[in-house]
């Protein structure tokens, strides 16, 4: 049996149920770091964590399911062919997509 784990909301990589907890606020404030050496014009509104209502009891996939949303949302679409990247890859893309 697979051990269960959850999606950072800011990253969307899985984490054991204990390692989330540490995981997250470190995942958040290297976000704020990337995101503050990004051109003004890429630069996006801080992730927050996705609250999951589903009848007063949370279920682990519902979780992660509002939290891999949450984390392909901070992705940017690029303007040519329409992929989504993070920011700083994005950058590199540009350069080459026609």
């Amino acid at each position: 049996r697979r051990p269960c784990f959850k999606v950072c909301y800011i990253c969307g990589r899985e984490f054991g149920s204990q390692s989330i907890s540490i995981h997250e606020p470190q995942c958040l404030e290297k976000w704020h770091i990337e995101n503050n050496q990004l051109p003004r014009h890429l630069r996006r509104a801080q992730p927050r964590k996705p609250e999951v209502l589903t009848g007063g009891s949370c279920t682990l996939t519902a979780e992660n399911e509002a939290a891999y949303h949450s984390a392909q949302a901070q992705l940017l679409p690029c303007g040519n062919c329409g992929r989504t990247f993070l920011p700083d890859s994005l950058i590199v893309h540009q350069r080459s997509c026609r």
